[in-house]
């Protein structure tokens, strides 16, 4: 059996989920699950990737963008491979901390920083890019109160439009992020608060995301570079020393194939961009998604099988409290559908178009509509596919469904015998955890109350 293959692998863990009893059960009908040695490869991938093109000794950090896999034990599992953090809230920041990443390690970027949160990134050394003046304000306030060692940096918005996903293009004349380069004066300001600022070395330009071509990610990472080039002649000294090249890679949710790779984004950089890897400039890189989705798949449990208007519905309990973006969004965000059987393995048969539905109270919760699938029954089980990034991180509230649990898996072949072994990397939430969330310890705050002085409402008469 090939366990280079990761679809081998994941065929082989599925079987193991459901032998092992981590998604059999009424409280355990849905589960993420991460093959640990995709993790690790993409990781590798992505530093061979850039080192290919770096010039001698040209520092390189890599880090992982939080909110693509917000999960404690992945950050420390991506930081024993050599990647940093990218944090965009304290939440993240926080989770990046709990997985032991250092702050050398770690940058800092939010379009709506507090003062706290720049104090706090300050005090530690971790990087940030200010996103407009008026932060850039706040920094020149902070910085003159109190020494820092952190890198500090301004996001710009090369505008150079969008790609292929409204929501996903960071780049376009109207997006939120980043100091406007083609507005009026905008190019001029930056400028000049580089030529003010000694503590300024950083520039930053998120273009990529899912629905982005790399010609236009490699675009803006031009546009980023002749900028730090124009204010490094205004200043006359290599005042911008790294560029911060946030963004990441599209993924291919169509197939198997990991299209496209780091490789093939890192060579046409190096011909877009020749200057970016001569040495001049330290890089940081931000990428999500592209390193972990095709890494998991939710398995879910389908509970009943029925039939409306012709068409045959598979209820399970994957819906949009996971696939937040297919259900919302399901031309943007189409996901391959796996079927299953009772016992694991895959379901072959005549395909016929399939609605595979999840267990939110509202008609538009499908995460497959007219999907080509072998007959279905109670008892199957579906497998959300490339799934690793986002989907069951960063769950939807909807309903007060629990979170599901998340098991990390490794394969090994032992006298021509597959092992499964699963990690725990987030417990199964419980029913008693939403009613905390959900405000339980606080369950008569909203009764009446008399003012302190006032009549007991309770007291069904006045005494004499």
């Amino acid at each position: 059996m090939d366990l280079d293959h990761a679809p081998t692998r994941r065929a082989l863990a599925v079987a193991g989920a459901i032998d092992q009893g981590l998604v059999t059960t009424d409280q355990r009908p849905v589960a993420g699950l991460l093959d640990v040695r995709s993790i690790r490869e993409a990781a590798r991938a992505l530093r061979a990737a850039f080192a290919e093109q770096a010039a001698p000794r040209q520092h390189i950090l890599h880090t992982f963008a939080v909110k693509a896999g917000s999960l404690v034990p992945v950050l420390r599992l991506l930081a024993e491979e050599g990647l940093g953090c990218e944090a965009a809230s304290p939440g993240e920041l926080a989770l990046a901390r709990a997985a032991g990443v250092r702050p050398e390690h770690t940058v800092l970027d939010s379009p709506a920083k507090t003062r706290a949160e720049l104090r706090e990134a300050l005090a530690l050394g971790i990087a940030l890019n200010a996103d407009n003046a008026q932060e850039l304000a706040r920094l020149d306030t902070l910085v003159a109160s109190a020494p820092t060692r952190s890198p500090l940096g301004l996001r710009v918005n090369p505008q150079i439009g969008g790609g292929a996903i409204g929501a996903m293009s960071t780049a376009t004349d109207t997006s939120k992020f980043g100091f406007p380069l083609r507005d009026p004066g905008a190019r001029a300001a930056v400028v000049r608060a580089f030529v003010d600022r000694p503590w300024l070395t950083r520039l930053h330009a998120h273009v990529g995301s899912q629905g982005c071509p790399l010609e236009l990610m490699a675009q803006g990472v031009r546009e980023t570079y002749e900028l730090a080039e124009e204010i490094n002649r205004a200043v006359g000294a290599p005042r911008v020393d790294t560029l911060d090249l946030g963004g990441g890679l599209p993924v291919n949710f169509g197939s198997d194939e990991v299209t496209p790779t780091f490789q093939e984004y890192a060579r046409l950089l190096a011909r877009t961009v020749p200057g970016l890897f001569d040495g001049r400039y330290a890089l940081v890189t931000e990428f999500g998604r592209s390193l972990l989705a095709k890494a998991g798949l939710v398995l879910a449990r389908v509970e009943y099988v029925k039939s409306a208007g012709g068409r045959p519905i598979a209820l399970t309990h994957a819906g949009a409290q996971l696939a937040v973006r297919t259900v919302f969004a399901p031309g943007s965000w189409p996901l391959r559908v796996a079927p299953y059987g009772p016992d694991g393995e895959a379901k072959s048969g005549p395909a016929t178009a399939w609605d595979v539905a999840g267990p939110c109270c509202f008609a538009g919760d499908l995460v497959a509509t007219g999907h080509p699938l072998p007959a279905l029954d109670e008892g199957d089980y579906v497998g959300l596919l490339d799934t690793g990034a986002y989907y069951f991180s960063t769950p939807f509230g909807y309903n007060s469904l629990p979170r599901p649990g998340v098991y990390g898996f490794t394969v090994e072949q032992h006298g021509g015998r597959s092992e499964v072994r699963f990690a725990t990397v987030r417990e199964p939430q419980g029913l008693d955890s939403i009613v905390a969330e959900s405000g339980g310890a606080a369950r008569d705050a909203l009764l009446h109350r008399p003012a302190p002085d006032g009549p007991d409402p309770e007291d069904p008469a006045p005494r004499p």
